[in-house]
């Protein structure tokens, strides 16, 4: 992860993101603050946008800023998104779908096992999952280089739009996040005309910054991290959440 952003001083593994009780720990950011860094709250998410675990968090986070807006009306709030591929080694077109759950799963009766899990929880928070319209598990390098010079030029509302269409594009409509998806994806986000299509230095960028958060200990995703302080890893529930960003802003 871009030192410029945040420096974490541990190692954390992954860890089931609901039966298991959350996984936190203190981290420290680096002197030079970054945009939108002086918010009250600053949220750094380490997330896939073909992980739907991701999509689950992305629901949770957003119901405990609710809650934190209701009890401290005009608290300022800055999510920043960060990459990591769950499959880094896809190639360029990505790879079938049924031949991906073979070999990441074993079997088809082991997939349908974890997704009917994703399933239920998924539909707690609203997401109307439509996984058998999902033909190919894409390559997700571009799509990180799309949210990079999104939040490098784009409000936070243009930010939040993208990764949520992105989100919505690959688990519900099925979309393989081809040139030509992103593309389309990226006007239906609101993105300008002008904007670049995933050049060599963004994807540079995004797989120095995935590395790096492999580096430093990250393994599993969604990951949080709440002003540079408190790190929670996987899709917990808004109240687990809600505490992780009053304990960081506890600890300033």
């Amino acid at each position: 992860m871009d030192p410029r952003i945040i420096a974490l001083h541990c190692a954390i593994s992954a860890v089931d993101p609901v039966a298991r009780a959350p996984q936190t720990a203190t981290v420290r950011t680096s002197e030079s603050p970054e945009p939108g860094a002086l918010a009250d709250v600053v949220v750094d998410i380490v997330s896939d946008v073909v992980c739907p675990w991701c999509y689950i968090g992305k629901r949770k986070l957003e119901a405990a800023l609710g809650q934190l807006e209701t009890r401290e009306q005009g608290t300022s709030v800055n999510v920043r998104w960060h990459p990591f591929q769950l499959n880094p080694g896809l190639p360029a077109e990505g790879m079938a779908r049924g031949a991906y759950l073979q070999a990441k799963f074993g079997s088809k009766t082991r997939a349908d096992e974890i997704y009917a899990r994703v399933k239920a929880v998924g539909g707690e928070v609203g997401i109307a999952w439509n996984f058998d319209r999902i033909t190919r598990v894409p390559n997700t390098l571009d799509a990180h280089a799309m949210i990079a010079w999104t939040q490098r030029h784009g409000d936070a509302r243009l930010v939040d739009a993208l990764v949520e269409r992105l989100f919505r594009a690959f688990f519900i409509e099925g979309s393989d996040l081809s040139e030509a998806e992103l593309t389309r994806i990226a006007g239906e986000a609101g993105l300008p005309e002008h904007a670049p299509k995933a050049s060599a230095a963004l994807r540079t960028d995004v797989e120095a910054e995935d590395r790096e958060a492999r580096e430093v200990g990250i393994t599993g995703v969604p990951f949080f991290i709440f002003n540079g302080r408190t790190a929670v890893a996987g899709a917990h529930d808004p109240e687990t959440l809600f505490k992780a960003i009053a304990a960081a802003r506890a600890a300033e």
